[in-house]
């Protein structure tokens, strides 16, 4: 029976959909609008707009399944191992001294076809 009610919940999304889309499009010409007032006051209205534009959104099948996958990935992230700071050092030179190399093969390698191709030409 919850799958019945799911299925009637999520029956309207499109209209929903519309009803943000109206919603972030009044957030976006009431700031235009409002455009002399002080922007505390233009941040604040359209932090509500947005707030209820997003409370909306959540409420559709796809907004749901976003929020649970934000969910997710947060909590996917707290178990990620960051490097150290001396980790992060050593490999960042690693880069550096790699990078510089390459270039100095790239460009004796131009020096050289460069010669080349002038010793052809004349």
């Amino acid at each position: 029976m919850s799958e019945k009610i799911s299925d009637q919940e999520y029956k309207l999304d499109w209209l929903k959909w519309i009803v943000v889309a109206a919603i972030v499009f009044v957030g976006v010409y009431a700031n235009s609008y409002f455009s002399a007032e002080s922007i505390l006051y233009r941040t604040i209205g359209l932090l509500i707009l947005g707030g209820a534009a997003a409370w909306l959104a959540v409420q559709t099948a796809k907004g749901s399944a976003f929020l649970s996958l934000c969910l997710e990935a947060k909590a996917e992230i707290r178990k990620v191992v960051w490097p150290t700071r001396q980790e992060t050092t050593q490999t960042t030179l690693i880069v550096l001294v790699v990078v510089l190399v390459v270039a100095v093969l790239l460009w004796l390698l131009d020096w050289g076809l460069s010669g080349i191709v002038s010793g052809i030409i004349g």
